[in-house]
């Protein structure tokens, strides 16, 4: 894995739907496995979408906070 790409995917904000403006870290698992059964986007968000359900479902997110360049409580850049 790339960790320019793995940085990237944490920190790209869901630029739609009802989590519009959360970085993709913050998704909450549930709506993610929706993506997972419905299928992912083809495009680079779905890749990073993808990216994003893997970390969850193997309980990396906390390893991973420390690379989130947004204040986890607001999807206000810091």
């Amino acid at each position: 894995m790339d960790p320019a790409a793995l940085s990237a995917a944490i920190n790209t904000i869901m630029p739609f739907g009802k989590y519009a403006g959360r970085p993709l870290l913050l998704l909450p698992e549930p709506y993610l496995v929706w993506f997972k059964q419905q299928g992912f986007p083809e495009s680079k968000l779905g890749q990073q979408l993808a990216l994003i359900y893997e970390v969850k479902l193997n309980g990396l997110e906390s390893m991973l906070m420390p690379l989130l360049h947004v204040n986890p409580t607001s999807s206000r850049r810091i």
